[in-house]
């Protein structure tokens, strides 16, 4: 087994997981898109302190090994999953997909909502994952990042593609094929959650907004533009605005990217870099325009008809939450049978339907339109093939980019 170094934090890295955490995406709620973002966070919830544990891990970028595999004898699998992320029926009493899947298979599903953020979950599951012992379940739905943590570490099992018809014939292009995971073999997602450009369009005076160089250049949105204080999410736009692609950037490509944002906080262009409080900004029209998160839109237009959004013709970044089958993980096949069962269409929509994210799953726009014509037609939760031709994902980072890059947007961000 090969011996593990914990990846140490800089101090810059410590300040980019502070910022996350109180004022970006790990301080929203699940309904407004609730992650801790990137490497840092990771190493200070959990993998640096392994190292002073003496645990090595389980394993490295292979996979688990095959553990053994209880389902055929015990018809049982536990979940842990985010608060919010399942359908629930009316009178919030039972879970609608869950009981048909339990019904249809005999498999009965222990569903627990105990995912509150990933640095927090990862603290409960990593002593037995780098044991190499069960952590108790059997799926996990973390964010894209941390799969791929997990993964290249050994610590989660490889799925078997004969349960999985449905998954591997229907996710959606966008996601089929990410650096961390080529081909699916180890995850599936839960959902897709996008950076858009957002906009008031009362603020505007009725003007469209749909491009980082309208945000970054037209003077009458001086001093009325705010980008966002996650690395991935402001940088990757930006890239994209460049001609860019945030998969497969350079160090010249990100100092570029990191020039351009610069010039226009020097010429007050920005008013500010934003967490999740951008929101009350732009519905008041405060913020006139800016990049924010496709989840807290749909919140927003629900109580103010002049909140619009745009996907640039550059192109738009999307992370994603994604199904995981732990290291030594009792149950796999009854685990592997969920995730395709969410994977045909009829079972998709209606999860959709309640949980408002992008839907990974091809063919389900019929299905969505059967239960809300509206939801059907909504491009951030059902992308049309334009809109997903233009999604692109922020590349893997190794520790010493991760470092660097993190020290030159807090100096451009001022934080």
């Amino acid at each position: 087994m090969e011996s593990y170094e914990p990846e140490r934090l800089s101090p810059v890295q410590l300040a980019a997981v502070k910022r996350s955490l109180t004022s970006g995406r790990g301080a929203l709620t699940r309904r407004s898109l609730l992650r801790a973002s990137g490497m840092g966070a990771l190493a200070l919830g959990g993998i640096a302190t392994l190292g002073a544990c003496g645990i090595p891990p389980a394993g490295r970028a292979e996979g688990a090994a095959a553990a053994d595999d209880h389902s055929a004898k015990e018809k049982e699998l536990t979940f842990s999953n985010w608060t919010e992320y399942m359908d629930v029926s009316d009178d919030e009493k039972s879970r609608p997909t869950l009981e048909a899947f339990t019904k249809r298979t005999g498999i009965r599903v222990k569903y627990t909502e105990d995912i509150n953020d990933n640095v927090e979950f990862f603290g409960k599951i990593k002593p037995q994952l780098a044991a190499g012992q069960n952590t108790g379940r059997d799926l996990i739905c973390v964010t894209d990042w941390l799969a791929a943590r997990i993964i290249r570490l050994g610590w989660a099992q490889k799925l078997d593609p004969s349960n999985l018809p449905h998954a591997f014939a229907n996710v959606s292009a966008q996601f089929r094929t990410p650096d961390w995971d080529p081909g699916r073999a180890y995850s599936y997602p839960w959902t897709g959650i996008p950076t858009v450009i957002a906009y008031n369009a009362k603020a505007t005076g009725g003007r469209k907004v749909d491009s980082v160089t309208q945000l970054l250049d037209d003077p009458k949105l001086k001093g009325r533009v705010s980008f966002l204080s996650e690395m991935r999410d402001t940088i990757g736009m930006t890239l994209l605005d460049q001609g860019k692609d945030p998969g497969k950037f350079t160090d010249a490509d990100f100092d570029g990217a990191i020039g351009r944002l610069q010039k226009a906080v020097d010429k007050k262009q920005i008013r500010r870099f934003t967490g999740n409080d951008y929101t009350a900004d732009l519905s008041k029209g405060d913020i006139a325009a800016c990049v924010g998160w496709a989840g807290d839109i749909i919140q927003l237009q629900a109580d103010n008809p002049d909140i619009k959004f745009a996907i640039p013709a550059a192109g738009y970044i999307t992370s994603s939450d994604n199904l995981l089958v732990p290291a030594q993980a009792r149950h796999k096949t009854n685990a592997e049978k969920l995730i395709d069962y969410y994977y045909e269409p009829p079972v998709a929509a209606q999860l959709a339907a309640y949980i408002n994210y992008v839907c990974p799953v091809d063919g389900v726009r019929d299905e969505l339109a059967k239960i809300d014509e509206s939801m059907a037609s909504n491009t951030l939760i059902l992308p049309d093939r334009e809109m997903a031709a233009k999604s692109r994902s922020f590349r893997s980072l190794s520790t010493e980019e991760e470092t660097a890059y993190e020290e030159k947007f807090a100096k451009l961000i001022g934080a």
